[in-house]
């Protein structure tokens, strides 16, 4: 079978930058599995995406024109429906026969196989092979029906002579032209009211020619460079965007660098078709300025990389990605520096204008901002917050850290009513922290209100001081606590909230600060706050956190079992989590683990079953047998050692302690009838059972690790 590469591309006009990595990614990939599905593409052929502003693309190496036929069985019905007493076809068979295409004469051929319980017949025949335009229509219809689109929009196509008129079309952008190549023959498909031909079009201003004719589909990234003057490919005209940033930062000297900034990387990357890296300038003033501002406003409103310098601290240069490449790019680079100045000088003013007002000032304003219909102003929840840190602080530092905790806390929100804000909305605590450092109010609380929001995703750096740490831990309860008791939970993929993050910033908060605080009461210390407008939900809370928890650990390496067998004790400081993991897994190491493991489980499900209340006591004048006496005389001599190793704090000793039992436990259920029918007997036995089930399960519930 002779086979061609193959290239699809689809022409439209601008696509939406942020999304035209998914887009391009979304349409080569279905229409590849497309194609290898219906046996047009071999395992071994290799897909090429290409996607720019104005096109998406797919290249596929190695597709026939031609699948091969394939050998397919078909299941008909069972034997007893489809052939009567004396082994003649039903009318059933017949008419299922007659919608394969086959009539009576394949009834001898049918074959017979088991099929459940019953037997079945099945008809075998050869599939012929699709043929490329069909099954590329076909491939082309899905990938276009798939696009991840953000946003469809609806636009008309006057259609074919015979039939005058306009006919509607829905996609996420007008499409002007389709380019289907097998080789260097146009495969005739249609999609949105497109005929597929072998021309496509370059760069809106640049291109050598109009339309840039294609020889075949292996010169279809070469010809579009040269006559259109457009990188086809994403991936290298971001990585000839990565290259000049670099030669451009390099020019300027002094240590340069551009801002690291992927998400915007890619946006421009989706922006242009022939990148050019130009340098531009601002006046020094506006550095005066905190340096966010700034790079929020030349990122977010402009798309330019602001240059650092060796410190990290933004100088006057910025770099373009520009679209065009003039002789002479002074007109250029000087309408660039004309657009971004009245930005700046947005950016000056309003920074100017929020000083001249203390933040503290604006903290009654907060009660006129609504939160949520039913947990009040922001106002509320600012008193909220203060109620709880103030809580924390007192445990962790005493009078003197409640203070400085409580006014960072006040002053933490109060920063949502400034100009700079307003405008930059991502700008929050950021501002609030320079406006209290200008307010003489000192590093610690402004580091506080600064850091508040952290971590904001995971990855992100931790509060910096303890203060910080207090009022962004208070101010995630404060809203874990308020949705989880208005019944405001995540479902599926939805967060509006971003529970999950909070509740994933509360852990680390606790476990990487070391923080003395257990997690069931400190749930239920943030309740009284909120007076009568929610109901305790602290048990759901706690069972939230720790799920999120378990699935971090996960995430980190930590089998499920181990994980398991540590959070099934509901640990309270979940500092302590990672300590009692390390000694749960050498524990697993040890030969005897398995054994105590099982027993553990054994023990465990048979204290269960016990009537009434089981207390983990012993009378030794009750013990009769050899095996009961003897694990009772082992109890004696390891839980001491792990008990004095668990208060030591090596909680791995005090596991490994246990490995002693492994004879004595195996010989006690050899040997020893726990329900013996003397009830004195038997409570004396569950009582010994309590014992070593209490002593195995102090650092983790080890019958988890049971298999």
């Amino acid at each position: 079978m002779t086979t061609e590469n193959l290239l699809v591309e689809l022409f439209v006009e601008e696509l939406p930058p942020k999304a035209l990595k998914k887009l391009g990614d979304a349409f080569a990939g279905v229409l590849f599995e497309q194609l290898k599905a219906q046996g047009l593409a071999g395992a071994d052929a290799v897909l090429t995406s290409f996607a720019s502003p104005r096109r998406l693309a797919a290249h596929v190496t190695g597709v026939a024109a031609r699948a091969a036929d394939k050998a397919v069985s078909q299941k008909l019905m069972p034997v007893s429906v489809g052939l009567d007493a004396n082994g003649a076809p039903t009318p059933a068979l017949l008419k299922r026969l007659g919608a394969l295409g086959a009539d009576a004469s394949a009834v001898a051929s049918l074959k017979r196989a088991p099929d459940g319980k019953a037997e079945a017949l099945f008809y075998d025949s050869v599939q012929p092979g699709v043929d490329l335009t069909a099954g590329l229509q076909k491939a082309l219809d899905e990938a276009i029906a798939k696009l991840p689109i953000p946003k469809v929009m609806s636009y008309q196509l006057e259609t074919d002579c015979e039939l005058p008129g306009w006919t509607s079309v829905n996609f996420v952008r007008p499409a002007h032209g389709l380019v289907a190549l097998h080789g260097a023959d146009v495969v005739p498909v249609k999609a949105l009211g497109l005929k597929a031909g072998n021309a496509t079009h370059g760069h809106r201003f640049e291109a050598a020619v109009d339309p840039v004719v294609l020889a075949d589909a292996d010169a279809y990234a070469a010809t579009l460079a040269k006559d259109g003057a457009v990188i086809a490919s994403f991936a290298e005209r971001r990585a000839d965007i990565v290259r000049q940033l670099a030669a451009a930062a390099a020019q300027v000297g002094g240590g340069c660098r551009p801002i690291d900034d992927e998400a915007l990387l890619d946006e421009v990357t989706a922006l242009v078709e022939r990148p050019n890296v130009l340098i531009c300038q601002f006046e020094k003033e506006f550095l005066d300025v905190p340096q966010e501002c700034l790079i929020l406003t030349m990122k977010a409103n402009q798309k330019y990389f602001p240059l650092l310098d060796a410190a990290g601290k933004l100088t006057n240069r910025f770099l373009v990605v520009s679209n065009i490449s003039p002789a002479d790019a002074s007109a250029v680079i000087q309408g660039n520096e004309r657009v971004v100045r009245p930005r700046l000088a947005d950016a000056k003013f309003f920074f100017d204008q929020d000083r001249k007002r203390p933040l503290e000032s604006r903290v009654l304003g907060l009660a006129k901002v609504v939160y949520h219909n039913k947990l009040g102003t922001q106002g509320e929840r600012t008193e909220r917050v203060s109620a709880i840190a103030r809580a924390i602080a007192q445990q962790l530092g005493g009078d003197a850290l409640a203070r400085q905790a409580d006014q960072a806390a006040l002053l933490a929100k109060a920063d949502l009513l400034t100009d700079m804000v307003g405008e930059f909305p991502e700008l929050q605590g950021i501002m609030g922290g320079y406006y209290a450092r200008h307010d003489g109010l000192g590093e610690d609380i402004a580091h506080a209100i600064e850091d508040h929001y952290k971590p904001r995703f995971a990855g992100d750096e931790l509060p910096r001081n303890i203060v910080g740490v207090v009022v962004a831990l208070a101010d995630k309860l404060e809203t874990l606590v308020g949705m989880f008791g208005i019944g405001n939970l995540p479902t599926g993929d939805k967060d509006p909230f971003a529970l999950r993050r909070h509740a994933l910033g509360v852990v680390r908060m606790l476990v990487e600060k070391d923080l003395p605080l257990e997690l069931d009461a400190l749930l239920r210390s943030a309740v009284p706050a909120f007076g009568d407008k929610i109901s305790d939900a602290s048990a759901a809370l706690g069972d939230f956190i720790y799920d999120r928890l378990s699935g971090s650990l996960r995430e980190q390496g930590a089998s499920a079992q181990e994980v398991d067998a540590v959070l099934a004790l509901r640990p309270q400081r979940l500092a302590d989590v990672a300590q009692r993991l390390a000694a749960v897994r050498a524990f697993a190491a040890l030969p005897e683990a398995p054994a105590l493991a099982a027993a553990n489980k054994r023990v465990g499900n048979i204290l269960k079953k016990a009537e009434g209340e089981v207390t983990a006591q012993v009378n030794e004048a009750l013990l009769v047998e050899p095996a009961e006496k003897a694990l009772n005389d082992s109890l004696k001599t390891v839980v001491p050692q792990a008990n004095a190793a668990f208060v030591a704090g090596d909680l791995t000793a005090s596991l490994q302690a246990l490995a002693a039992l492994k004879a004595p436990v195996d010989a006690f259920f050899d040997g020893v009838m726990v329900n013996a029918e003397d009830a004195a007997l038997k409570a004396n036995r569950l009582g010994l059972l309590a014992t070593l089930h209490a002593a195995m399960n102090r650092v983790a519930d080890l019958s988890r690790l049971a298999s």
